[in-house]
């Protein structure tokens, strides 16, 4: 019996099926494709281009597996002349564990478009001329000279003035992250890069001294960028460099609750680059935090001073490696009744941390414990030029006495009291009036060993002043204040007041420049009776105490005028 078309078809697809099925059947694609090439050939069924196209082999293809054709080339990335010119640090990777993604990975992919879109503020800071050079076998900066700032040395915490590419690659990820979540408003659409405040304040933070923000303001989002990036940025640096920390790196300590909220929420966009942000305040239980932090090792730590010392007393966090104290709303926090807290927190921190202070508000009462965390030389920061804002932290002491004798003995008497508490690189500067006879008091000056510049020229005083030698305790003639550098004094007496308050407001707002312990001293006879009110105006203005002796003054010059 015949068979039909069917089961002859059945039958062939069997076959074909077990032929598949079977072992030596499982080859792999090149090779299918020659045993069916091979097939053709025999068959004398050739492809078109196999019949009309032959090649030979060649060292590139010695078996001819691209038919002699070129091999396909992708398009190489296009070079970005633009960044090659600027003097911007080149980004390494964080350790090397960077390529599988974990903690301190950053690519390079994420970080040129962002260049690229600030080129406006990288074209305004092309003149520093700074330079850096990669030795990507070591993972390690060498920082070289930059040209035409001889003066311009490297300070211990080896930070360039001009923003690295980490530094833009932070501030970009915050600022995006904020606008994404609208929780960005301060700055009413400006971009971080082009806050003049961040400039200024990476030029104080490269210097490595402690700094003192005297706008009398708290520190608002873009100021908290910059600091947290800024942080950032030495943190990798130093993990680069092989540093461990057995705790947090950065303390930021804040006033309330909702202080910490607004921090964390900058910090959190730098979890992509492995720094954790951990924040402790009273809006949650203690026992649960004491939990989470046997959880977790953060490397930025935001918290209120009274919560953290209640961790601190349990021992759930270990805070004496901390490398960088911020402390944003001094004054808020002190009229909270948390001054002490603050001087056990800084007690509990062994070394000497690099502190940067938010003062919301430049009265007398958080001054002394400005002086007590600021014990070193510091850097002002602020775009505020107004008189209480320059002379932040300057004690201003006046003293009205009935006679010109009295002033000689009072203002000696401020000079036994400077010499008996003076501490490491503070000076003294009497100014002095030639037109007030005063020869009693350079008698008693000279007798104790100050350097006295009264006819002398500014060019020999700025000598003396800048001298490693320097002395102590100096005295210019008040013609010489516009032409010294009277920022180097943290003391300055003026044993006979000043002819004009002008003059008055020049001295306060130009010393002490260094330090947080500045003392202004003014001494005042009933014949300054017609400054008393301007004066009064300035220690109002600055939140000073006025006392009893010049308010009367004040009474009686107006008494004798009408």
């Amino acid at each position: 019996m015949v068979k039909g078309e069917d089961a002859v078809l059945r039958k062939k697809n069997k076959k074909l099926r077990k032929k598949n099925n079977s072992s030596s059947a499982s080859v792999s694609a090149k090779v299918a494709a020659v045993i069916a090439a091979k097939k053709r050939r025999k068959a004398g069924k050739r492809r078109m281009c196999q019949g009309m196209c032959f090649s030979l082999p060649t060292p590139e293809d010695p078996f001819n597996d691209r038919g002699g054709k070129e091999e396909f080339q992708t398009k190489g990335p296009k070079k970005n002349t633009h960044l090659k010119s600027k003097p911007i640090d080149e980004m390494v990777r964080l350790n090397e564990k960077s390529a599988d993604g974990k903690k301190g990975a950053v690519h390079e992919r994420n970080i040129a478009p962002e260049l690229q879109r600030k080129k406006e503020f990288v074209k305004a800071n092309n003149d520093l001329g700074q330079k850096r050079i990669i030795n990507s076998e070591r993972n390690k900066f060498k920082a070289t000279e930059m040209a035409h700032h001889p003066s311009t040395q490297r300070h211990d915490c080896d930070i360039s003035e001009f923003p690295s590419k980490f530094v833009f690659w932070c501030l970009s990820s915050i600022e995006n992250a904020l606008r994404h979540g609208d929780a960005y408003t301060d700055g009413e659409g400006n971009s971080f890069f082009l806050n003049p405040w961040g400039l200024e304040f990476l030029k104080c933070y490269s210097t490595g001294k402690d700094l003192m923000e005297t706008s009398g303001t708290s520190a608002t989002t873009e100021q908290i960028a910059w600091t947290v990036s800024s942080a950032a940025d030495t943190f990798s640096r130093k993990e680069r460099e092989g540093l461990s920390f057995a705790g947090p790196f950065l303390l930021f300590l804040v006033p309330s609750q909702e202080k910490a909220v607004q921090v964390r929420t900058v910090c959190k966009p730098l979890k992509s680059v492995g720094i954790h942000t951990v924040s402790i305040h009273p809006g949650a239980s203690l026992d649960h935090q004491i939990q989470g932090m046997k959880t977790c090792e953060p490397e930025f730590l935001v918290s209120t001073p009274e919560r953290l010392l209640e961790l601190v007393s349990v021992k759930a966090i270990d805070i004496s490696g901390i490398s960088m104290l911020v402390i944003d709303g001094l004054n808020a926090i002190c009229n909270a009744g948390h001054a002490d807290t603050l001087k056990s927190i800084k007690k509990c921190i062994s070394g000497n941390p690099h502190m940067v202070i938010f003062n919301d508000c430049l009265s007398h009462v958080s001054v002394p414990v400005v002086q007590y965390l600021l014990t070193g030389s510091i850097c002002r920061l602020s775009l505020n030029n107004s008189i209480t804002s320059l002379s932040s932290c300057t004690v201003q002491s006046v003293t009205v006495c009935t006679s010109e004798e009295d002033k000689v003995i009072k203002s000696v008497k401020a000079l036994d009291q400077f010499q008996n508490s003076r501490t490491q690189n503070s000076n003294m500067l009497y100014i002095l009036r030639k037109d007030v006879k005063c020869h009693k008091l350079l008698k008693i000056l000279k007798s104790k060993g100050c350097s006295i510049c009264l006819d002398s020229d500014s060019a020999s005083l700025d000598d003396s002043v800048d001298s490693d030698k320097k002395e102590v305790v100096s005295a210019i003639a008040l013609e010489h204040i516009s032409t010294t550098d009277i920022g180097t004094y943290d003391v300055v007496i003026l044993p006979s007041f000043v002819p004009s308050i002008d003059t008055y407001v020049h001295i306060l707002t130009n010393m002490a420049r260094q330090s947080a312990k500045g003392v202004l001293y003014s001494f005042l006879t009933k014949g300054d009776s017609e400054l008393a009110s301007a004066l009064i105006t300035v220690l109002e203005q600055c939140g000073q105490d006025v006392p009893q002796t010049l308010l009367d003054l004040r009474h009686s010059s107006n008494m004798v005028e009408n």
